[in-house]
């Protein structure tokens, strides 16, 4: 595949050479612009590409894009579709960042070869494993509720003297006192469940809890958390998720685990940066963030 003048490569993910899907796997594939997936190998490793028009993916419309909410989130989920089946097949696959692209094969082998020392230790230390992703929610429950309105078996009652201002202050203290404590039995609750995962993964991510039009419907997010489980623990990781998660209400939490994904949350430090990417615009992931678009040294 030769990219001419008017197309760029838009890349994916890289694999090692011998784990790379063949041309019979990728052959229904379609990237974020609708293109094939095609593979470019070189020096035991490969990159998932495919070409893309120049126009519509160098530096500067991709900035603009990116400030464009529908258009990344169909980018997003276009990109991960790819990292997806080739993550399926087994192979150890370092995603790369959302909107990475280069002038031709020669610039993507040049960064194969630039990063083949870092990109070769990060699948060696990936391999086998996946992430899952868990975000632990708190209703929020009395102690943010209003009080309600005090009836009698005639009706409301009618209105009480207005409350002192010492009564008051009294008032409103014992409630943040009642809500503090519910919120330090929550963060609890969730250190202790963090505590259990991590000890059955073999690393964690913590990420900033997400709040306002992220955090969604589901109350105060307490924890937003990675966890890199190898293939075979999967089981037993999910298992325990699921013990704990019958526990939860108790404590009024609520848990929600997503995956297994590509190790999107720790490829990235191993790779030195390269192997990052973006989910926040992909519902249902742990929230990374997507920044600018990471451009290879070739494109103009």
């Amino acid at each position: 595949m030769n990219a001419t003048h008017e197309e760029l490569l838009y890349a994916y993910a890289v694999t090692r050479d011998a784990g790379a899907p063949g041309a019979d796997d990728l052959e229904m594939l379609t990237g974020v612009a609708g293109e094939p997936v095609s593979a470019v190998r070189h020096l035991g490793l490969a990159t998932l590409v495919g070409p893309v028009p120049a126009a519509g993916f160098d530096e500067a419309a991709l900035h603009a894009s990116l400030e464009d909410i529908a258009w990344l989130e169909k980018a997003a989920r276009a990109h991960q579709r790819v990292i997806d089946a080739v993550t399926a097949t087994g192979a150890c696959v370092l995603p790369l960042r959302l909107a990475t692209v280069y002038r031709d094969e020669t610039g993507v082998r040049r960064m194969l070869a630039d990063r083949h020392a870092q990109l070769g230790a990060a699948l060696d230390q990936l391999d086998g494993c996946v992430e899952w992703g868990m975000k632990i929610h708190a209703a929020g429950g009395a102690a943010q509720a209003p009080a309600a309105t005090a009836t009698t078996g005639a009706g409301p009652r009618a209105p009480r003297a207005a409350l002192s201002g010492r009564d008051y202050l009294r008032r409103r203290a014992a409630a943040r006192h009642a809500y503090e404590e519910e919120a330090r039995r929550e963060d609890e609750a969730a250190r202790g469940i963090h505590a259990a995962l991590t000890a059955l993964a073999e690393q964690t991510r913590l990420y900033p809890p997400q709040h306002g039009p992220l955090a969604g419907p589901s109350g105060r997010n307490v924890l937003n958390a990675a966890y890199l489980v190898r293939r075979e623990g999967g089981n037993r990781f999910t298992s325990a998720v699921a013990e704990l998660a019958d526990l939860a209400p108790e404590s009024g939490i609520r848990l929600e685990l997503t995956g297994p994904w590509a190790p999107y949350s720790f490829a990235g430090q191993a790779a030195g940066g390269q192997a990052t990417t973006s989910r926040q615009a992909t519902s249902g992931r742990p929230a990374t963030g997507h920044g600018h678009p990471a451009t290879g040294e070739d494109v103009p």
